[in-house]
């Protein structure tokens, strides 16, 4: 007699991964559930991508306001209002989360609020009330968290980019501790609205693993802009004072006073007390979940996608991940995610767009390298007098002629990464390229109109 269970589908987090996952599998006449126990949308849109991306545009009209004025315009007396910022940022998360809902309700997934944790491999437990649930597939997706860095002394006296979205104030100062995209980013962002911040890395250069020239020229530009940014340097205690003010001491004897410090060193895993254990859920060291080529756990019923297994934390990454779940157990067509040339962006101000190898990769990968470089002032910066570049690189497998990156510093990257990405994915060549006609005048156009190369690798040296 076979088994029955309460669910076929158990879904632990509603994240895009997890939301993605229930609603396909709902679509396709499963009996599905699925949890959440803060809010429906996750990471990027509650907390995240989505918000952050807003304080982005807010962010650079201080520097727009400024151009203006190249271009004829004259404009008045101009005053940023955070509480503005906050309140109508919180409404276009609540619509978005409500969207969410409304999208899982229509699939005819049930809809679950709650903590839920694992107490076999087709058992789950509420904790709120201690209902129990039964499902032939459970599927983790609850994503991941900032680190709160325990170990730094007045850690505790610390922000979070989970906290800098609901600030009740501005502040007037900020130090930021991290070299990741989301420290710089924020820094960025910060620096816009008018507050003087300090960025503070241990590394030698910020966005370590990205292309080395595009991230010293992204260096230079927050420089000039003036933020404060000091790399192979420590914070190694944060101090609160009287009247609220912030003391960050530094290793190398400096005291900075600020508003506010944010830690941005890293994310991890929410698998604390989510009873893996429990289910036969192995973890590795740093708590995400384990998991093989089509996100099966260690317990053949569980399966996890996105940012809790830490293989590529990125929003659509666990939508991909999901829609290979769906494929895997309920189509009869094992599908396993494809991490290669993934396009992403860092929202920095100018911004990087990147997809595929960088140099330094390529140049291990490949005997015979190509690169292709044009470092250029937009025009849109010509009348405004910007002092900032934008950088273009294009990385070639000598032999084959085929691009296997494109790296991109300057207004409107992540908008160009998106359409390199699939350029790169495709596998074109540089031939490819050169056969492609001209947008004029366009900043992107430069990408079809680097006919030689600006030099060569040979084994992983410049030559």
């Amino acid at each position: 007699m076979s088994e029955t269970y309460d669910y076929d589908l158990f879904v632990i987090g509603g994240g895009s991964g997890g939301v993605r996952a229930a609603r396909r599998a709902a679509a396709l006449g499963k009996r599905v559930a699925i949890t959440e126990e803060y809010r429906y949308g996750g990471t990027c849109v509650i907390r995240g991508c989505v918000p952050k991306k807003l304080f982005v545009y807010a962010s650079k009209f201080s520097e727009d306001f400024e151009d203006a004025r190249g271009y004829g315009w004259t404009v008045g007396e101009t005053r940023f209002d955070w509480p503005t910022l906050i309140a109508n940022k919180d409404r276009e998360i609540d619509r978005l989360e409500q969207a969410y809902r409304t999208n899982l309700e229509k699939s005819g997934a049930e809809i679950l609020v709650g903590r839920a944790v694992l107490e076999g491999p087709h058992t789950v437990r509420m904790t709120d009330d201690d209902r129990r649930f039964t499902a032939r597939h459970i599927l983790i997706a609850v994503g991941g968290r900032a680190n709160p860095h325990p170990g730094l002394p007045g850690a505790e006296h610390c922000i979070t980019s989970n906290e800098a979205f609901h600030l009740a104030e501005l502040p007037k100062a900020i130090v930021i501790v991290g070299g990741g995209y989301i420290a710089v980013e924020f820094a960025n962002i910060f620096h816009g609205l008018g507050v003087a911040t300090t960025l503070i890395y241990r590394g030698k250069e910020i966005l370590q693993g990205f292309d080395d020239e595009i991230r010293h020229e992204l260096h230079q530009a927050m420089v000039r802009k003036g933020i404060d940014l000091r790399c192979e340097e420590l914070v190694t205690e944060v101090e609160q004072r009287e009247g609220g003010r912030l003391a960050a001491h530094l290793a190398g004897g400096e005291v900075l006073e600020v508003d506010q410090v944010m830690l941005a060193i890293g994310r991890k895993a929410n698998t604390e007390n989510l009873g893996c254990e429990t289910a036969g859920v192995a973890l590795d060291a740093v708590g995400a979940v384990v998991v093989d080529h089509y996100s099966r756990t260690t317990t053949p019923s569980i399966y996890a996608i996105g940012d809790v297994t830490h293989r590529l934390q990125l929003t659509p990454v666990a939508i991909h991940e999901a829609m290979c779940f769906i494929e895997t157990v309920y189509r009869d067509r094992p599908t396993r995610p494809d991490y290669e040339s993934v396009a992403t962006a860092v929202f920095s101000q100018p911004e990087i767009g990147t997809v595929g190898l960088t140099e330094a990769q390529a140049g291990k990968a490949f005997p015979e390298v190509e690169i292709y470089r044009a470092r250029f002032r937009p025009m849109r910066h010509t009348l405004a007098g910007r002092d900032e570049p934008m950088l273009m690189k294009l990385v070639v497998d000598g032999a084959t002629r085929r691009v296997v990156g494109a790296h991109v510093l300057g207004p409107d990257a992540g908008e160009m990464s998106q359409l390199l990405g699939i350029a790169v994915k495709a596998g074109v060549t540089k031939d490819d390229f050169d056969r492609t006609m001209a947008v004029h005048p366009t900043m992107a156009e430069e990408f079809v109109t680097m006919y030689e190369p600006t030099y060569r690798l040979k084994d992983g040296e410049k030559v």
